[in-house]
């Protein structure tokens, strides 16, 4: 399992001009599936502001379906095949996942600029983009190889089933502006910023593909690249509020606004339409701003959007819908209707009443018994209990004590397990480069938000035989009894191995040099270790072997792959 920095350009998902939605049109001649629903689309329709530049009629290269390319890239299958260029699924045969690949003759009119945004693109190594993880120019070709998200959903297809919750849009627009600002820092721009090139990960994070790539293949340039994206990333947030576009043409699946009624706000488009994100799409849409609910000042930039989001209130996810239970069912063996004859279908059934009270001088007198009674039997359990503790204590040095002092249970009872107070804690490297050392504290802050996180791997579950292992050592203070650890984990999923080893001290020299005291595999979110018998030792080594797949998390800047990430350790005595 080769490790690698989640930084890098070399993690694996969807093709930038992936249709996961649209529908296919005729076989080409060598049997590819063509796409032009999807790109045969004015710029104008799509609701871009950007111009295409006059382009260089181009046969497109003679490709096929189990070509390769470089002696690595398998084709697979075409998705888009447009102007000169096509779009593939394909195969990196050499890291063995899939990948996406844009093809183009090296001559296209277009080429160099193609060249150049992909390099660019792979430069800037945000997560929160579909990474470009190669670009070329051989054998008269010019590819462009990048990220496949097989767990990611387009919000074409999520607003094809309705309008995003409030909390779902408010991610989306944050997550989104946020990005595209750190792009437009670094001189990048999207200019095809649309609900094909947005996608929701099965983490929940989103994220962008085809940065300057998919404006590049198809000539699209501004003046204003910043206000172009941002209003773009304004109509993406009308579209997630009321699955409605907001132009007057229907594209993407959705439905134009009426015409010549003009742009007007989504809370007036749909009923309960969240306020306060209606008026940030129309900041963003707006030119002038005019047509701002409040008449707040436009959003211009992706900075200034991001600013905005800012200044709103954090809008919360809801609430988990109650589930009642289920209600309780009469049985005929209960009271008053054991050997009845059962009733007849749709028959109308009398209440039964409850019994009377007993008001009477007989149920008077029974009731007093009874709680004469009561008194009598606590005082003389009072008696008794404080009797028994006195021959306890007179007895506490006696050998018939069913309480041991290890833990065992003689008698019945079993002795609390102590919560272990971690002192100190430092990662342990047994081979390569350590993971993040300086976020090893997250791990007993008392905080599961916080967490310590290993790099991302492109093999697995098992790190072995490349690495064999990565963890943390942790030390309780002094020699203590440990009989348990239970370890909080980010990631569920087959599968996370972790074994603890005791050890002398906080910088071991080897794992030779540990002994081995536990281990458990687990699929969920905690690993529970419980020792056959109490190990005294004050440094303990939580050591994970097996790691699970997941996908990109931007929140935390890690790519998909094999990786794990420790919440909260806690041992107990």
């Amino acid at each position: 399992m080769a490790e690698r920095s989640t930084a890098a350009v070399d993690v694996a998902d969807n093709s930038g001009d992936q249709p996961l939605t649209a529908k296919a049109d005729q076989a080409t001649a060598d049997g590819v599936a063509q796409n032009p629903e999807r790109d045969t689309e004015s710029d104008e329709a799509q609701g871009n502001s950007g111009t295409g530049s006059p382009t260089k009629k181009t046969s497109p290269p003679e490709l096929h379906s189990g070509h390769k390319l470089a002696r690595r890239y398998r084709l697979e299958e075409c998705v888009t095949r447009l102007d000169g260029f096509s779009s593939w699924r394909a195969v990196d045969e050499k890291l063995r996942r899939a990948v996406g690949v844009h093809v183009l003759p090296a001559d296209h009119a277009r080429a160099r600029s193609v060249l150049a945004a992909a390099r660019s693109s792979a430069l800037l190594g945000d997560p929160r983009f579909v990474q470009v993880l190669d670009a070329v120019e051989e054998n008269d070709l010019v590819y462009v190889v990048h990220e496949w998200l097989p767990d990611a959903v387009e919000l074409t297809t999520l607003l094809s089933a309705g309008p995003l919750e409030p909390h779902d849009a408010y991610q989306m627009v944050s997550q989104v502006s946020s990005a595209m600002a750190a792009a437009h820092r670094e001189g990048l721009a999207h200019l095809r910023l649309n609900p094909n090139a947005v996608l929701r990960t099965s983490t929940g994070q989103w994220r962008i593909r085809g940065l300057a790539v998919n404006a590049a293949l198809r000539g699209i340039s501004s003046d204003t690249p910043q206000r172009t994206d941002t209003e773009s990333i304004g109509a993406l947030l009308y579209a997630a509020l009321t699955q409605r576009w907001p132009y007057d043409n229907d594209a993407y699946g959705l439905s134009g606004l009426p015409k010549d009624v003009g742009l007007i706000a989504p809370d007036q488009v749909r009923a309960g339409v969240h306020r306060g994100l209606s008026e940030l799409a129309m900041r963003a849409l707006a030119n002038d701003g005019a047509t701002a609910s409040r008449h707040e000042s436009p959003c211009t930039t992706p900075e200034e959007l991001v600013k905005a989001i800012g200044e709103m209130p954090r809008i919360r996810p809801p609430e988990p819908a109650f589930t009642a239970p289920p209600e309780y069912q009469r049985t005929t063996y209960q009271q008053g209707t054991y050997g009845r004859p059962a009733p007849r279908p749709g028959a109308a059934q009398p209440l039964q009443a409850p019994p009377p009270p007993l008001q009477s001088r007989t149920g008077k007198a029974l009731k007093w018994a009874v709680s004469a009674l009561l008194i009598a039997a606590l005082g003389l359990g009072s008696w008794q209990l404080a009797d028994a503790l006195m021959d306890q204590g007179s007895g506490s040095d006696d050998t018939n004590n069913t309480q041991t002092t290890d833990g065992g249970d003689k008698g019945g009872r079993t002795k609390p397990a102590t919560p272990l107070k971690i002192q100190d804690a430092q990662e342990f490297v047994a081979k390569g480069d350590a993971q993040h050392p300086g976020d090893v504290n997250n791990t007993y802050d008392g905080d599961p938000s916080t967490s310590w996180r290993t790099k991302t791997f492109t093999g697995g579950p098992s790190i072995p035989p490349y690495k064999p292992g990565v963890g943390i050592v942790y030390d309780l203070g002094s020699a203590k009894k440990v009989s348990a650890a239970s370890i909080g984990l980010r990631y569920g999923g087959d599968h996370t191995t972790v074994k603890l080893y005791a050890s002398d001290t906080l910088k071991p020299a080897s794992l030779d040099s540990l002994k081995a005291i536990g281990s458990v595999d687990t699929n969920g979110t905690t690993a529970t270790v419980k020792l056959d018998k109490s190990v005294k030792s004050q440094y303990v080594l939580v050591w994970l072997t097996a790691v699970p797949y997941s996908g990109a998390d931007a929140a935390s800047y890690s790519g998909t792959g094999y990786k794990q990430a420790i919440t909260e350790v806690k041992f107990t005595g």
